[in-house]
């Protein structure tokens, strides 16, 4: 007779030209673990780098060899391979390390009251902490006064005492996040449509929609390297465009174009400012035909 063990959690990991980071993540996934259970599924988006033979000949989890569908399409084929029985998913970005004995505390948090999801402390390669929490966008947060520090007027938060007790948070930087399985079915996944950026933010506020809220849990470090896939005009101009849509999507016309011309008058200030990607982002926001495929909003000025 075969006894099916249930796991603690089903872990996910989405992975493109990710050879030279994977490793040193599954590394880390068993002292992060600390006895829990884990069924591991490494998505592979189309990788050309050898990342899926690399992943598949390590023997400690398994690898699905998809073509590029995004990343939160990633998530969601992930999760449906992954074993059910699962009650928490642990998504993971390739270029994470996740510290020793840090999967508990999020759990612990994930039994809080109302709560949806947690996300952990996040530090640089050399240690320093990441200011990854963040504020819902707003229009007044569109108007590149970021510096500023003001809660009306920063959608990032910098001050660094917010990063020393756990607390509720609008939505977090989505290099490692955990949630239930309740909120992922709540939920229906991720939204595909994103294809890249602005799915974390917009899983966040669509569950505190339906009363499942962001927690912050200090007590659980990982360590995010970043910047590991690069950027290009066009990744730019994803993350640009998909912000606007995010903010489309939860508000009304008027108040979507004004952030409209906010995100165009920001991006030329960067151009202004030597950026180049910036050009091509303003290019893709007043012409829609020159927008990413794949996020499928060429047929209107104002994507949605």
């Amino acid at each position: 007779m075969i006894t099916f063990v249930r796991p603690d959690l089903a872990v996910i990991i989405v992975t493109y030209n990710s050879s030279h980071v994977i490793g040193g993540l599954l590394d880390s996934l068993p002292a992060a673990l600390d006895g829990l259970t884990a069924d591991v599924v490494v998505v592979d988006n189309g990788s050309a780098d050898g990342t899926a033979d690399q992943v598949a000949a390590r023997g400690d989890c398994r690898v699905l060899r998809s073509a590029n569908v995004g990343y939160a399409g990633g998530i969601n084929r992930g999760v449906r391979e992954a074993a059910a029985a699962a009650d928490a998913i642990l998504i993971l970005n390739p270029d994470a390390r996740l510290s020793p004995r840090s999967v508990a505390p999020l759990l612990e948090a994930l039994r809080e009251p109302r709560t949806g999801i947690v996300v952990p402390q996040l530090r640089s390669a050399t240690g320093t902490l990441e200011p990854s929490l963040r504020r819902e966008p707003t229009l007044l947060r569109a108007l590149g006064l970021e510096r500023t520090g003001m809660a009306a007027l920063a959608e990032r938060i910098h001050d660094q005492a917010q990063y020393s007790y756990p607390h509720l948070v609008d939505w977090a930087q989505g290099a490692v996040v955990l949630m239930s399985r309740e909120c992922f079915e709540a939920l229906k996944g991720w939204d595909e449509s994103f294809f890249l950026y602005s799915e974390e933010t917009d899983l966040s506020l669509r569950a505190r929609d339906l009363g499942l809220l962001t927690r912050y849990e200090p007590r659980s470090v990982a360590i995010h390297i970043g910047g590991q896939s690069g950027q290009s005009d066009a990744t730019h101009a994803m993350q640009i465009v998909n912000r606007v849509r995010l903010y489309r999507r939860r508000n009304g016309v008027l108040a979507s174009w004004c952030y409209f011309w906010l995100a165009v008058a920001r991006e030329v200030s960067w151009v202004m400012r030597g950026r180049r990607p910036s050009r091509f982002a303003i290019a893709a926001l007043l012409r829609p035909s020159l927008r990413p495929v794949e996020l499928g909003c060429s047929d209107r000025l104002l994507p949605r």
